[in-house]
């Protein structure tokens, strides 16, 4: 009897080994749905957002705006998505931009996020980069007369010139497309070889070339007439990595000629690298005093210094630099820091009030966050206003040849300092 009233435990605790791994495997959460991995998805990419702008972003973050933004998600947009179980990815980056414009501050209108195609056309274009041939022209009955060609593409290194005429591209004559089927055939993809036939206007004569698509920062400073004696005028588009080296290049020719007076035009300038507003400033301002300075949250101030050139391509006459409400970024900075060290008279309107340092990150699905990181300050501690950059001489934005009226400023200052 003792022996059988052991056995029964020994049997019930053989039992418990073999059966509990089947009882563990049936109180186990059963594997998540297609739907459920797919939402997952979609709260991993808000995540991943949330989290670069809180590590970067030059405001502070709330986690309950981001908490109440994936509850808006779950009862106002994923309801609506038609198919649940794989990522649309329409969703998924609308969605996410909605995130960002659901966080960042209301004086904030820059940060944004970019999909993976406008992403790389972002870059490109905040960078000033362009990737085609360089050829911009209008079409005539003659062929695609040119009115433009950029000066580091490889059809101006081999002799292109405006005023030239594309008569075909890869043997397709282009008097009988359209201005859309010109323009793609002139932005093949970065290093392709394209045939085109032309007319060299200068020489008269037909030609034939094999041109590369490649990338290459564009030309940002150009000359403009101006209708007074020793008085200049140099239009700067944009800032990008060669402005510095056009600048050199029309100043030198300028301070050639015993300039009298210069005159930025800026109007319309949306801006682009610090740097480069930094290098653009050494034609100007002393050497090694201190551009400007940004600061990150949280952070030690960052300084730009004045680089130091050589004297003979500094610039030391009388400046009138003109700006208006899409004066922006860098083109504030420089033109901003110029007024405040009293290097030079702003004339126009307002700027855009948009000197912060925005950044651009990279995510894992290729798209990219553009985030303010850093506000930009004078080297005497003042922000730079949101309100943008109030010029000495106002004017209304439709006030007409602002050139001519400051080169009419510029004589009479000169006047001014004569007597």
């Amino acid at each position: 009897m003792k022996k059988q009233f052991l056995a029964a435990p020994i049997l019930a605790f053989f039992c418990f080994l073999f059966l509990f791994p089947v009882a563990c495997s049936i109180a186990q959460d059963p594997p998540p749905t297609a739907e459920a991995q797919v939402h997952q998805q979609y709260l991993d990419f808000f995540e991943e957002i949330y989290r670069v702008m809180g590590e970067n972003y030059y405001y502070t973050l709330r986690r309950q705006d981001f908490n109440n933004f994936i509850r808006k998600f779950d009862t106002e947009i994923y309801p609506k998505v038609n198919n649940r179980k794989q990522i649309d990815e329409f969703v998924r980056m609308r969605s996410g931009a909605y995130l960002v414009e659901f966080l960042r501050k209301k004086e904030d209108r820059f940060s944004a996020l970019f999909p993976p195609k406008a992403a790389e056309e972002f870059e490109k274009e905040a960078l000033g980069k362009r990737t085609d041939l360089g050829l911009k022209g209008i079409l005539t009955n003659d062929g695609y007369l040119l009115e433009d060609v950029e000066p580091r593409s490889d059809a101006y290194q081999k002799g292109i010139r405006p005023n030239d005429i594309i008569y075909s591209v890869d043997d397709i004559a282009l008097k009988n497309l359209t201005e859309e089927k010109i323009s793609e055939l002139l932005t093949p993809k970065e290093g392709i070889l394209v045939r085109v036939s032309y007319f060299d206007i200068q020489k008269q004569v037909q030609k034939d070339l094999e041109l590369l698509s490649q990338e290459y920062f564009h030309q940002t400073v150009f000359p403009v007439p101006v209708a007074v004696d020793n008085v200049f005028c140099l239009e700067i588009r944009q800032f990008n990595r060669k402005t510095s080296e056009d600048m050199f290049n029309f100043l030198s020719l300028i301070n050639r000629q015993d300039p009298s007076g210069l005159i930025l035009d800026l109007r319309g300038n949306p801006g682009g690298p610090p740097l480069a507003a930094r290098e653009i400033a050494s034609f100007f301002l002393p050497p090694q005093d201190e551009f400007v300075y940004f600061q990150r949250k949280g952070d030690e101030k960052n300084s730009l210094d004045v680089p130091a050139i050589p004297n003979q391509y500094r610039y030391s006459g009388p400046i009138v630099i003109l700006v208006n409400k899409k004066s922006g970024s860098a083109s504030e900075l420089f033109s901003g820091t110029m007024q405040k060290q009293g290097r030079a008279t702003l004339m126009g309107t307002n700027t855009a009030g948009q000197v912060f340092l925005k950044s651009m990150f990279h995510l894992d699905s290729q798209a990219m966050l553009l985030l303010v990181t850093a506000r930009g300050h004078y080297p005497d501690g003042e922000v730079f206003s949101f309100d943008g950059i109030t010029p000495q001489v106002q004017t209304r934005e439709d006030e007409g040849d602002l050139v001519s009226l400051a080169a009419g400023y510029l004589l009479t200052k000169i006047r001014d300092q004569k007597k």
